[in-house]
């Protein structure tokens, strides 16, 4: 669990930089494919991403509004960087004046179940991994390339004159 708000907001930050590199990768051409009913696009994916920027903070208390809410899928990727960066920069303007790190183990009220909201934080950055990971493995399907975030991408390997990894 998230334990400090210095930790918290390292972690944001770095993790905000690795999805706007995914998101600005994405093929606009591309962007609206559904594979499959029961897959979304990568579209709908940065867009859930982004909208969870302020639905989880509402939803311990953090933020008055969700103001994302309902919202439908911007028309451009260029769109939904803007305002992913927009609200997650918000969000951490908000902590920061907000929270303290003693505010991190009360608990609230989320989806049925008490957490700390430091537990909150923590799903915060693991939801938007996980959504993040399922954009890469779509990428692939779609042949887009993908960039390294956490280490060289299959295609990286030849920066480094080794064969490609499969």
């Amino acid at each position: 669990m998230i334990r400090k708000i210095s930790d918290f907001l390292d972690t944001l930050q770095s993790e905000r930089e690795k999805t706007i590199t995914i998101f600005k990768a994405v093929d606009e051409s591309k962007k609206s494919i559904q594979l499959n009913p029961n897959i979304r696009s990568l579209e709908r994916l940065a867009w859930h991403i982004s909208q969870t920027v302020t639905e989880m903070p509402h939803q311990s208390g953090l933020l008055d509004e969700d103001t994302l809410k309902d919202k439908p899928i911007p028309a451009t990727f260029a769109e939904i960087i803007s305002t992913y960066e927009q609200h997650s920069k918000t969000l951490t303007e908000v902590i920061t004046a907000q929270w303290h790190d003693k505010d991190l183990e009360k608990e609230v009220d989320m989806y049925g179940e008490k957490w700390p909201n430091g537990k909150t934080l923590e799903v915060l950055i693991f939801h938007e991994i996980h959504h993040r990971a399922e954009m890469v493995a779509l990428m692939r399907v779609l042949d887009m390339k993908v960039p390294g975030i956490y280490g060289p991408s299959k295609e990286d390997w030849s920066k480094y004159g080794l064969p490609e990894m499969v």
